[in-house]
């Protein structure tokens, strides 16, 4: 059973689906949390999760990707 970890948050969705697919694509275990407001969408956010044994792998790739947009 794994611990997970926030790893990040965002309003966007199209940004978490980026990250997940990332993290996907280099085989670290993910789930998406949306906890945007269904009627108002300023309201919340949608987090990221990752085991905690994949924390560092999954900062390093979240850092490459930042940088590429």
């Amino acid at each position: 059973m794994y611990s997970w970890k926030m790893l990040f948050a965002t309003k966007s969705i199209a940004e978490a689906s980026i990250i997940q697919g990332k993290l996907e694509e280099n085989d670290v275990p993910v789930q998406v949390l949306n906890k945007l407001d269904s009627s108002y969408l300023s309201f919340g956010e949608i987090e990221v999760y990752v085991p905690e044994q994949f924390l560092i792998i999954a900062k390093g790739l979240l850092e490459n990707q930042l940088s590429e947009q």
